[in-house]
């Protein structure tokens, strides 16, 4: 099937015309609901699924993709339920800014907001701040991390994991001159290019100050980060960034999960969610993140 998909899903006209299509929420089963909140300081919101019933529970701060210039919080209220039923949490998902009006660190100090939130107001969100897990995917997983960073520098009380999903993590990879792939699938160099572009504003992807807050793979010194799960397909974009991020920690004495699934593109496990490949890798990840709550 994924000789059949797009190579690049972040062309500037098929984004502009992305804008202009409504994201609906997905179904909310019965027993869940589902409730906006606002950010404080940002003009952003958070979109929280919950099981009814009493509280607290732990959470998932869930940061959707999209190559920082598309996508919406209501895209994966599938996939926060999902989440939500199997490990019994509430999922807190981030309808952050979006490049190229709101560049870097606009879409990072809306998640930084989101966790704060979580920290700040538990009792109005039904939440453990205690057992806090960061997820995200794509450039979701991207945000993820660099909150990671983020929370970690601020000090504040760190995840119990984060949780990246293909995560797009390294601006350099545009100037890769391998990178090129004919195998590559919903995010390709051009769409790549197309991202960072957008994200990092008036900045030059690759050049010298870019900040690691903006792209985590820029951070030197990787101890004290929490827990990590990363995966990742080996026709991925991303692959090699995600493979040398992973290696990093693991050296760094970061316990560090690396999922790398044989053949499989970007984005494959939200194409074809339902195949065994897809399933066995979000099972992964909620064994991860089982751990991460069990503590």
């Amino acid at each position: 099937m994924a000789r059949w998909l797009p190579r690049g899903a972040g062309r500037e006209w098929l984004v502009k015309l992305t804008r202009y299509l409504p994201i609906p929420g997905g179904r909310i089963p019965s027993g869940f609901s589902v409730n906006r909140f606002d950010l404080s300081g940002s003009p952003a919101t958070v979109r929280v699924i919950s099981r009814d019933g009493a509280g607290p529970r732990p959470v998932v701060l869930w940061i959707h993709g999209g190559g920082y210039v598309i996508g919406a919080a209501a895209q994966d209220d599938a996939r926060c339920v999902r989440m939500a039923q199997r490990l019994d949490a509430t999922v807190v998902s981030v309808d952050y800014r979006l490049a190229p009006e709101h560049p870097f660190p606009a879409p990072l100090d809306d998640c930084f907001a989101a966790y704060e939130l979580l920290q700040r107001e538990p009792e109005l969100l039904g939440v453990d701040p205690s057992r806090v897990i960061i997820a995200g995917q794509s450039a979701g997983a991207g945000l993820a991390a660099a909150l990671a960073l983020r929370v970690h520098d601020a000090r504040r009380a760190p995840p119990k994991l984060q949780l990246l999903e293909y995560p797009m993590l390294d601006d350099r990879t545009v100037l890769r001159s391998d990178a090129e792939n004919s195998h590559h699938r919903l995010w390709d160099v051009s769409s790549n290019r197309l991202g960072w572009n957008s994200y990092l504003g008036a900045l030059e992807p690759g050049g010298a100050a870019i900040s690691d807050h903006a792209a985590a793979a820029r951070r030197v010194d990787l101890r004290g980060l929490p827990p990590t799960w990363i995966g990742v397909g080996t026709l991925d974009l991303f692959h090699d960034e995600n493979v040398d991020y992973a290696k990093r920690l693991q050296a760094a004495g970061v316990p560090t999960t690396l999922e790398v699934v044989e053949g499989a593109f970007h984005g494959f496990n939200a194409v074809l969610r339902n195949a065994p490949v897809s399933l066995r890798f979000f099972d992964s990840q909620m064994r991860a993140a089982e751990r991460a709550f069990a503590g």
